[in-house]
C-alpha cells in the first residue's frame, strides 16, 4: 500500500468514515489529476502532495457524515446537491465519489474550471457528477443542499444562490473558525440552524459548517 493510500486510509478511519477500496481508489486518482490540471491550468494554490491530501481531501471529506446525517434526517434519499464555486471540485467531486445516490453540480464561473469538473466525472466514473459554467444567481434549478467552500461571505452565498434553493433546501458553508460576525451580516430572508465543529485529520486549524435554511415568513 503506498503512503499516500495509507494517510487517507488513516484519515477516513479518524473520521469514522465508511468508504469502498473502489471509493478510495477514486480519491487518490482524483487527487492526481487535481495535480496533473493544477501543473497547466493553475487549479488550486496548493501542490503539495502532502499538503493536497489534507488541506482538499480530507479537509472536504470532514463535511461528508454531517451531510449524511442531514440527508437521512430529511429523508432525502436521492438528494441534489450545487457546489458554488467550485473551483477544483471540493468539496463536489469528493461528495459525487463517497455518495453516489447524491447528484452533484458543480458551478464555476472559470471556464477552464468548469471543464475540469466535466473531464473528472469521464476520468472517474461519475454518471452523478455535473460541471457547468455559469455564474450562481443564473440558476433556477432547485437543489436539495447548496453548499460552498472558502467561497464568499455567507450574505453573498445566500442572497446569489437564493434563486436555486428547493423549498425545503438547505445551505452547507464550509468556514473556518466560527462566523459570528457574517451570521450577524445574513439578510433578513435566510437563519441559521446549526454551526457545526468539525476536526480535519492532520489539518491543525478551525473548521466548521454553517447550516442555513430560508426564513419562514408568518
Amino acid at each position: 500500500m503506498r503512503a499516500r493510500e495509507q494517510d487517507l486510509r488513516a484519515g477516513l478511519s479518524a473520521l469514522q468514515l465508511s468508504v469502498s477500496d473502489v471509493q478510495v481508489a477514486r480519491l487518490l486518482d482524483y487527487l492526481d489529476l487535481i495535480g496533473k490540471w493544477t501543473r497547466v491550468y493553475n487549479l488550486t494554490a496548493v501542490r503539495d502532495p502532502a499538503e493536497m491530501l489534507t488541506h482538499h481531501l480530507l479537509d472536504s471529506l470532514a463535511a461528508l457524515a454531517p451531510l449524511r446525517r442531514h440527508l437521512a434526517q430529511a429523508g432525502q434519499g436521492r438528494a441534489s446537491l450545487l457546489d458554488v464555486g467550485s473551483g477544483a471540485g471540493l468539496p463536489g467531486v469528493v461528495i459525487a465519489i463517497c455518495c453516489p445516490d447524491v447528484a452533484v453540480t458543480c458551478v464555476d464561473t472559470v471556464a477552464k474550471k468548469a471543464a475540469f469538473i466535466k473531464q473528472a466525472a469521464l476520468a472517474l466514473k461519475l454518471p452523478n457528477l455535473t460541471g457547468q459554467h455559469a455564474r450562481v444567481e443564473t440558476i433556477t434549478q432547485p437543489f436539495d443542499v447548496i453548499c460552498a467552500r472558502a467561497f464568499a461571505s455567507l450574505h453573498d452565498f445566500t442572497q446569489w444562490s437564493a434563486g436555486a434553493l428547493a423549498p425545503a433546501g438547505v445551505w452547507m458553508a464550509m468556514k473556518g473558525k466560527h462566523p459570528a460576525d457574517e451570521i450577524a451580516a445574513l439578510p433578513p430572508s435566510a437563519e441559521v440552524f446549526h454551526v457545526e465543529q468539525l476536526a480535519v485529520p492532520g489539518l491543525n486549524a478551525e473548521r466548521c459548517i454553517v447550516w442555513m435554511r430560508q426564513k419562514t415568513t408568518g
